[in-house]
């Protein structure tokens, strides 16, 4: 895992600066702390911030190919490198490194570009920068584990891991896209290839760019692979039993090439079935002790200590774990935003960012852990929530179909004012459009845009939710409508909040802040493409969610956590802010009058009565926490990148080692 970055200039003559290219990777120094190296020549430079993993000695990127007409700078890891080099030295190849990265410029020459992706398992972003052809590549892996920013200007081509390492150059403009900002307010992130700055692109999850250096005819844009389903076309179904046989053994081979690594592995474990199924299999893998992480939580509501406790005896690992407060959540949420570069409209990367400081911290710089197992195999709510709306809709009328709705939701049991009227009315909505992708994550999606009420008269965006979703269509494939209505909300999980927010935010943006990489067996290409042949049934069998995984791990784990009740990943949100005084001062410095009239993003006096009902407790649900988080992670947004970047810049390169390639 490290950080990239490169510039590419029209005139071939012109070579970057060595300090330039310096200081890109010293912007990203969370994402490498053990050193940068740097390749120059006439039209092209790149540069790499590294965390050494494996070859520590020998793995120094930028990394050439025999005759020195390729170069490599690549972030991330390639799993299968082991049998890959064997191909290749079988084939004549030579290597100069025990790394993972040099397999990839080797079958950059034997296969060429783009047929080399489709051999690649792995989690990684990154630039192939063929000389003799005058030609480069960027490329990241199917769901977009690690980012990739890149800008285009007459002169140059830049790209960078991050885009604060973009805007060292400070010709670059830093602008808000208005529009990104208004995703984030709808998605929870802005849609596959935007950011939150003009100008500023990111290479899909599944894409490639490929660069004429030569003709210089500006990037062009390609999908490798494409997340599809069996649909209505699906074979004769398999027994769950034997579905579940197979899904263990490719969890098994997914989990132990990912404990490649010349450095200790650890492993997160929150105490629910994802990251426990995979906790189990390190334990049957790993000759030593396995130490695992965990999150526990000042407020009980959202601590699974019980679960965890259950696992560890179980397992029989060395657990270390961090405790969450209200405090800890607004003292660490500037520095979330700073690493995120984006408003959150949730704080639940805020104990990932405190759980990756405690790996570290324990001398850890691998983890291996669940996250993709509820998007590939039918966890969340919504799902189930989906497949309970559609048996209504075939029966709208049905004063008995929607109550299902109260057995997935036992709060709407315990809340005399959540009605019938209210429950049929707010899941009822869009219930005539099946095979569209509002059908499933709709309502979600206008309780996120609650945030837009907040607007200023001067910010307003154009665009109603309407014209926000008329955007997803490039992004929705033609076969989408031919899937089952599981699989649709799933596309859309995947697509959209996957790798928009969940990889991002909560992933790897805050696990590399503490110089951490973070590892997904579940994302396994070989994984994935299993899970997407499962009948829905095995998925979701009744309101069991994940049927096909947990009778995989009978033997493996405990009763308690094979049976427990599905409780989605949260943390406390607007009462993080107002329970203790290091809340009260960055609600005070951020959404005084003042500093919300000096942005001018929100009108103060609407976020005022926000802020009245927040502190006396009387949010309103997940519409408000929302709202208020948003709100306020904008406000710090526009500090960080908009106000006040340029106190962020180093003045001096000072990293413990940096090598000049050439």
């Amino acid at each position: 895992m490290c950080g990239i970055a490169g510039i590419f200039y029209r005139d071939r003559e012109r070579r970057p600066e060595e300090r330039n290219l310096a200081l890109m990777a010293a912007m990203m120094r969370h994402r490498g702390p053990d050193g940068y190296g740097v390749l120059t020549e006439p039209g092209a430079g790149l540069a790499l911030a590294r965390l050494s993993i494996i070859d520590l000695g020998g793995g120094w990127q930028p990394i050439t190919n025999e005759d020195e007409s390729v170069w490599i700078v690549c972030n991330g890891e390639i799993f299968n490198y082991v049998e890959l080099r064997e191909e290749l030295v079988r084939k004549g190849h030579r290597f100069r490194t025990g790394s993972d990265v040099e397999v990839i410029v080797h079958l950059y020459e034997e296969t060429g570009f783009p047929s080399l992706l489709q051999r690649l398992n792995g989690q990684f972003s990154f630039c192939i920068y063929d000389s003799g052809k005058g030609q480069s590549y960027l490329a990241r892996d199917r769901v977009g584990v690690h980012p990739l920013h890149y800008a285009v200007f007459p002169d140059r081509f830049v790209f960078a891991s991050e885009a604060k390492a973009l805007f060292v150059d400070k010709n670059i403009p830093r602008c808000l896209d208005a529009v990104a900002l208004d995703q984030v307010f709808t998605f929870w992130g802005p849609l596959p290839g935007r950011t939150l700055f003009e100008g500023i692109r990111e290479v899909p999850p599944a894409h490639y760019l490929e660069l004429n250096l030569m003709a210089w005819n500006g990037p062009r844009l390609n999908q490798y692979w494409q997340c599809a389903f069996e649909g209505d076309g699906r074979a004769e179904e398999r027994s769950i039993e034997s579905c579940s046989e197979e899904l263990l053994e490719r969890l098994k081979n997914a989990t132990r090439i990912r404990l490649r690594a010349d450095v200790p592995v650890g492993a997160y474990l929150s105490g629910g079935l994802d990251s426990s199924s995979i906790a189990s299999l390190i334990v049957r893998f790993m000759d030593s002790e396995v130490e695992t992480f965990s999150i526990g939580f000042e407020d009980k509501t959202f601590d699974e200590e019980s679960f965890q406790q259950d696992v560890i005896q179980k397992l029989g690992v060395r657990h270390r774990r961090v405790i969450c407060r209200y405090d800890d959540i607004a003292g660490a949420i500037s520095q979330v935003v700073w690493h995120t570069e984006r408003p959150v409209i949730r704080t639940a990367a805020v104990p990932m960012f405190l759980l990756s400081c405690l790996v570290r911290n324990s001398g850890y710089k691998v983890v291996v852990t669940g996250e993709g197992a509820d998007e590939f195999l039918g966890g969340y709510d919504i799902f189930k929530e989906t497949v309970i709306r559609n048996f209504w809709s075939r029966n709208p009328s049905s004063r008995w179909r929607s109550l299902l709705l109260r057995r997935l939701y036992p709060y709407f049991r315990q809340n005399p004012s959540r009605s019938d009227y209210y429950l049929k009315s707010f899941f009822g909505k869009g219930m005539e459009n099946g095979r569209s992708p509002m059908f499933s994550h709709g309502t979600r999606w206008e309780t996120t845009s609650a945030v837009k009420q907040y607007y200023s008269r001067e910010h307003a965006v154009p665009g109603s939710l309407k014209e926000r979703l008329e955007e997803l269509a490039p992004w929705i494939p033609e076969q989408f409508k031919t899937w089952k209505p599981l699989e649709r909300a799933q596309y859309v999980e995947i697509s959209l909040l996957l790798s928009q927010y969940l990889l991002s935010s909560q992933g790897d943006r805050v696990a590399m802040a503490h110089s951490v990489e973070a590892r997904y067996p579940f994302l396994d290409p070989d994984v994935i493409d299993f899970s997407n042949r499962l009948p829905p049934r095995h998925k979701i069998h009744g309101l069991n969610e994940k049927a096909v995984l947990k009778k995989a791990m009978i033997g493996f784990l405990p009763e308690s956590v094979l049976k427990r009740s599905k409780q989605p990943y949260m943390a406390p949100d607007s009462d993080s802010f107002f329970r203790g005084e290091i809340g009260k001062e960055v609600v005070g410095k951020y959404l005084s009058e003042d500093s919300l009239r000096n942005v001018g993003l929100f009108d103060a006096a609407r976020v005022e009565h926000l802020l009245a009902k927040c502190e006396k407790g009387r949010v309103i649900g997940f519409k408000d926490n929302m709202s208020f988080m948003g709100i306020l992670t904008a406000q710090i947004f526009h500090d960080l990148f908009l106000a006040g970047f340029d106190r962020h810049i180093p003045s001096e390169i000072s990293p413990p080692t940096l090598r000049i390639v050439r």
